[in-house]
């Protein structure tokens, strides 16, 4: 059976897409600094404790890795719904028992259905979108992704603490099973027999991939560290406190919807045969100069702090875009699996990293020494950045349908 693509962005199932999306995120960024809260409730350590989002985002990355198989064998409606079971249904334990096994179990099953709705939700949003407007498509898909984590990443831990923490576990499951029944409109169809066995070359992908990495590792390690930085190098907050670190990471988290809309617009204004760089490297420099602002600043100066993580913040979500816009450029219209893949893992583990390493430095150095790391880190992947180039002329070429 074969489903054309709708020739306009607004169409049902490109609606479908963002409700899903903004649901499943919610579940995700509602328990993602609940859990730890919640395992150390029941007595774990802190290092198991904090486990638990280490193991939820290793299945993650692994599940990402297999999705374009999936999506060949199963489709994308089945993909989506299969992930949002997987991230919603097994969050309902949570809300029956704090054991640490149980926890862990439920972060595998998890973490895999959370590969499943990123690496599938992006690629439908390319595969949906007209080629005119998918740097829209993409900059309407990042306001959906974020929008939950601006409000619940910071929301999720105040509530299980002054709510019924059972009311906030059952919500973190429940929002993902909603988004599954928002996939009936999604198409079934399934990617051509022609490239079962094709996927994206290392060389055409690394220079978008290796931004997104570098990029998201420095966010991933201004978000860690903000919260950690005192001036005597204690563990006990930032110019003049924990509420100016916490207001850093929302504003962190605005700029990045900011940051990823208006590269998308950009990007659609651009034309969508062009495929240089300008977009990724002026994301770096943002994200550098955010980042330098927070190290010359340090933490006596809050103004210092909440104007670097709007620029880091703003950086990053115009990176973003601009490389997801790159690799399903160079991927062709029957490839945004692998291209949706090569970006989400980058996304992923660029953050785990960074939030490793400039934790590491920030230990080992103070916070100044922390930020310049990140500002030095977006600085030297310039140069393999500025081998990225046009993609093939036939990438941005749709077929008519698919089956």
């Amino acid at each position: 059976m074969s489903e054309a693509r709708p020739a306009d962005l607004w169409s049902a199932p490109f609606v479908a897409v963002l409700v899903a999306t903004v649901l499943a995120f919610g579940g995700y960024a509602l328990l993602l600094p609940v859990v730890p809260v919640h395992a150390a409730a029941g007595g774990a350590s802190p290092a198991a404790a904090g486990a638990t989002t280490g193991v939820f985002m290793a299945a993650t990355v692994a599940a990402q890795l297999t999705v374009p198989a999936v999506l060949r064998r199963t489709g994308p409606r089945a993909a989506l719904v299969a992930g949002a079971l997987a991230l919603g249904a097994p969050a309902v334990l949570l809300a029956a028992t704090s054991a640490l096994g149980v926890l862990i179990a439920v972060a595998v099953v998890r973490g895999i259905g959370f590969g499943l709705v990123t690496v599938t939700g992006a690629a439908l949003v390319a595969d949906l979108a007209p080629p005119s407007r998918r740097g829209r498509a993409v900059g309407l898909y990042g306001v959906a992704v974020g929008l939950p984590q601006l409000v619940l990443l910071s929301g999720g831990v105040w509530a299980y603490e002054v709510l019924d923490p059972t009311v906030v576990l059952l919500a973190g499951a429940a929002m993902p099973l909603v988004s599954a029944l928002c996939c009936a409109r999604l198409p079934t169809t399934r990617a051509a027999p022609r490239d079962r066995s094709g996927g994206l070359p290392v060389a055409v992908a690394v220079p978008p991939w290796t931004a997104m990495v570098v990029s998201a590792a420095a966010a991933g390690g201004v978000i860690t560290v903000l919260p950690l930085w005192a001036p005597d190098g204690s563990p006990t907050g930032l110019a003049g406190g924990t509420a100016t670190a916490a207001i850093a990471l929302a504003v962190l988290t605005a700029g990045q919807l900011a940051g990823r809309g208006i590269a998308g617009e950009l990007a659609d204004r651009r034309g969508a045969r062009v495929r240089t760089p300008a977009l990724t490297l002026v994301g770096l420099a943002v994200a550098a100069l955010g980042a330098l602002v927070v190290a010359l600043g340090g933490t006596t100066v809050a103004v210092a702090v909440l104007a670097g993580a709007a620029l880091v913040g703003a950086g990053f979500g115009a990176v973003q875009s601009d490389t997801l816009l790159a690799l399903f450029a160079r991927a062709g219209p029957t490839r945004s699996g692998a291209a949706s893949t090569w970006w989400n893992t980058a996304y992923d583990a660029g953050t785990g990293l960074g939030a490793a390493a400039l934790s590491a430095v920030l230990g080992a150095s103070g916070g100044s020494a922390a930020f310049l790391v990140a500002v030095a880190a977006c600085l030297l992947v310039v140069p393999v950045v500025l081998r990225s180039r046009g993609a093939p002329g036939a990438a941005e070429r749709r077929s008519p349908s698919v089956d």
